[in-house]
């Protein structure tokens, strides 16, 4: 079997991948640059290159063909390969009729727990986004604990309503609900101090992404002055950056990306690197259903998998793959049929646009950049 030629679908916010070959499987993948899609779409274009043609069953050979020919690396590079990646491992499950995560070794679990997003622009709405999401079964919830222009605010205030939101999140479900809190990397390492210590008494389940990614030192230092679990990674892209994490031991859960860090070739040896930590994985999903499939296999197959973000389909979503996946009472079914589960379509990816993410930014009060 060989590789005749792989298509990219720019489709709404999301870059799907479709690997042909002579035998007629085909393999569907995503990009997870959410935010740079046409530069990743650049890369897989120069990618199939070397592809076409070549045993599209080679996947770790293939990888590390691309990967070190010439040592270059970077998150665009990256979420080409990546998508790739789940391409020909889709294809791998299709030739031999199993789903992927039975290639994986098998399911560690029946279904995979996802969390809800909670939110609002008062202290009310926040209370009823959180109720909503316990009645419809989640078990875990998420929230942002800021309200709109949250930049231009002074730390005292920023702290004052980040504490009083987590507070009506709490006595609003209780105790047998998981809450989360996300920072989108938004403050400094003295202000992130400042609110851990305030919202520590809340009883939380991690303090996600609180600081810019790319200093390890400030993350080991925030580590050391904080005692709620850290989720960090979700904008790392290679194995090695993920063993900086988890050896500094300043993360309990990582945020890997399936359709960023290197598909299932190169996340299942970053799941092992953790589980050999006691490190949970916490995966970041941002994407269509073919992510959100491909996600799936993942989580079912690794003994440290924590939890992951719900993602039912949009209307594109529901449109764009001929089986988008099931959620139930805060888990997501793990598809059974062979390779990934999904089948992109690809005339509906025709019918939506692509959506390039602009470039706006967010601004401090003084009119400095934030974030």
């Amino acid at each position: 079997m060989k590789i005749t030629e792989i298509r990219t679908f720019l489709v709404g916010r999301c870059l799907l991948v479709r690997v042909y070959t002579d035998a007629g499987i085909i393999g569907n993948g995503e990009a997870g640059l959410w935010a740079h899609q046409r530069p990743v779409e650049t890369f897989i274009r120069d990618f199939a290159d070397y592809f076409v043609g070549q045993d599209p069953l080679r996947i770790e050979h293939h990888h590390q063909v691309i990967s070190r020919q010439y040592h270059f690396t970077g998150a665009a590079i990256s979420a080409a390969l990546s998508a790739i990646d789940i391409a020909l491992w889709d294809i791998l499950g299709k030739s031999v009729d199993l789903p992927v995560y039975q290639l994986l070794g098998g399911k560690c679990r029946d279904k995979v727990r996802v969390y809800a997003s909670v939110g609002g622009n008062s202290l009310d709405a926040v209370a009823d986004s959180a109720k909503g999401a316990v009645d419809a079964g989640f078990t875990a919830v998420r929230l942002y604990p800021f309200f709109p222009d949250f930049e231009k605010a002074t730390s005292a205030k920023l702290i004052s309503d980040a504490v009083k939101m987590t507070a009506v999140t709490r006595e609003t479900i209780g105790d047998d609900i998981d809450i989360g809190i996300e920072i989108h990397r938004n403050l400094a390492p003295s202000v992130a101090i400042s609110l851990a210590t305030a919202i520590e008494p809340f009883r939380l389940m991690y303090y996600e992404d609180p600081l810019v990614p790319e200093s390890e030192e400030a993350l080991e230092y925030l580590a050391a002055h904080i005692d709620i679990p850290m989720a960090l990674g979700e904008r790392s892209h290679d194995i090695f950056q993920f063993v900086e994490l988890i050896n500094r031991q300043v993360a309990s859960f990582i945020r890997v990306d399936l359709s960023l860090a290197g598909g299932f070739t190169q996340v299942k040896k970053i799941a092992a690197i953790a589980e050999s930590a006691l490190v949970e994985v916490f995966p970041h999903l941002v994407g269509s259903p073919v992510s959100g499939a491909a996600f799936a296999h993942l989580a079912a197959a690794i003994p440290n998998y924590a939890l992951m973000e719900s993602n039912p389909p949009s209307e594109m979503g529901s449109a764009i793959v001929d089986a988008p996946f099931v959620e139930k009472d805060g888990y997501r079914e793990v598809p059974d049929r062979p390779g990934i589960g999904v089948e992109i379509d690809e005339e509906a990816c025709s019918r939506f646009p692509y959506t390039p993410v602009p470039i706006e930014g967010f601004f401090h009060a003084d009119g400095s950049v934030a974030h």
